[in-house]
């Protein structure tokens, strides 16, 4: 995805909450230079900065003080951002800012959390498509800043033939048929399956990943025995931090997990301006 789809993106965020203009403000500053600083309420990993510092900068000319990095670590309490510039400006671009740095933190220390629980195997944590409209790259984003892995960006990525799919076309051998007849070698094709016998039929048409959907640890075993390493073998369905090592089974590539996107808890963060005058700081 371009990095100008990102820009736009935020442009957009901005329009969202300013429109018209901010008239608490813009009633209130007369000019002011400002210092703000913003710090966590609780723990994390960091995810977002580049793009809040950027919301920041979008609305007029700022100083980065201080800046911690994505990926890191932090504590209750511990500074994030210090931040000088036109107090106008801080306070238009806060409450974006904390937004994007809240939701991201959140997925990326979530995502750190059950990559952690897979130390020690071979198997991928994925993401899936279940993410906010309008803030899918950044989500995707975090994860890939919490150690985990993007599945497919969109449906125009990636083949992953599904329930309804098949539906549609009769039948599972239908449905890769017609897909390969139009993509040909220049996509990989990925078919959910939902049980053993859809397995066996999956193996015969010469797919590159078979993804298991909703199966017990149990299939999940039976599953990659029949398998016998001639394909990819991707998990899903209802994993979660508290069962995810059950399904982490030796001839698992991959799992899949719409659940930190989804429910991924915010961190708690506020901006406070900790010093202003008229001149400069």
């Amino acid at each position: 995805m371009p990095e100008h789809f990102a820009e736009e993106l935020l442009k957009n965020f901005l329009k969202e909450d300013i429109a018209t203009g901010d008239i608490t403000t813009e009633g209130v500053c007369r000019g002011e230079k400002a210092i703000g600083t913003i710090k966590a309420k609780e723990e994390g990993m960091l995810a977002g900065m580049p793009f809040a510092i950027r919301v920041f900068e979008l609305l007029g000319d700022v100083k980065v003080i201080y800046a911690k990095t994505d990926g890191e670590s932090f504590q209750k309490g511990e500074t994030l951002m210090t931040l000088e510039g036109p107090a106008e400006v801080l306070l238009k671009g806060e409450r974006t800012a904390l937004n994007i740095l809240q939701r991201l933190s959140g997925i990326a220390t979530l995502t750190n959390k059950i990559v952690k629980e897979l130390k020690g195997t071979n198997i991928e944590l994925l993401d899936t498509r279940k993410t906010t409209p309008g803030f899918r790259y950044f989500e995707k984003y975090a994860v890939k800043v919490g150690g985990g892995k993007n599945h497919r960006f969109g449906l125009y990525d990636m083949v992953l033939i599904k329930d309804n799919h098949k539906k549609v076309a009769g039948s599972l051998r239908e449905a890769v048929r017609r897909v390969k007849q139009m993509v040909g070698p220049a996509y990989r094709v990925e078919v959910e399956v939902e049980s053993l016998e859809e397995l066996s039929e999956a193996l015969s048409c010469e797919v590159d990943v078979v993804m298991l959907d909703n199966f017990s640890p149990k299939d999940v075993r039976r599953a990659v025995e029949l398998v016998k390493g001639k394909v990819k073998v991707e998990v899903s369905g209802n994993i979660t931090p508290e069962n995810i090592k059950e399904y982490a089974i030796e001839g698992v590539n991959y799992i899949s997990c719409g659940f930190i996107t989804h429910s991924a808890k915010w961190i708690d963060m506020s901006m406070k301006i900790e010093r202003c005058g008229d001149e400069g700081i």
